[in-house]
């Protein structure tokens, strides 16, 4: 079954993409926790992280951490967290969350509700500072 996060990655939904390869995809969360929460997910539908294969689930997190390094640049914030919940939507993906405190990680307080041109500059911006970083 196809899942929320595989319609992104064919298109169908549209998203407010950070990076991709051919393996990954980051986007921007609709209802971030902070201003900059980005998904990083892998383009095979598993369900849970540990059942990823070796090579999938390293590289998953080699493009999360060149990823959150560009998040950290755009957005100011003290650290990006990282967290994987994989409960609201069956498909592994790795929360990348600007913070300043441990409370900015709480999934239980009210997500912010950003327009759709409040998260294209935010996407833009981490994209600028992503393309620097990995053009050194």
């Amino acid at each position: 079954m196809s899942t929320l996060f595989s319609k992104i990655i064919s298109g169908e939904i549209s998203s407010h993409n950070i990076a991709e390869t051919s393996d990954y995809l980051a986007f921007l969360d609709i209802q971030p926790l902070t201003r900059g929460h980005v998904l990083v997910i892998p383009k095979t539908e598993v369900d849970y992280i540990f059942d990823l294969d070796d090579e999938t689930y390293s590289g998953l997190w080699i493009f999360a951490r060149i990823v959150a390094a560009g998040v950290g640049k755009a957005i100011p914030c003290k650290k990006v967290g990282i967290t994987v919940i994989g409960l609201e939507v069956p498909h592994t993906h790795i929360h990348l969350i600007p913070i300043n405190n441990v409370d900015d990680m709480n999934f239980s307080k009210a997500k912010l509700n950003p327009t759709q041109e409040e998260l294209a500059e935010i996407a833009l911006l981490i994209r600028e500072h992503l393309k620097v970083i990995t053009e050194e």
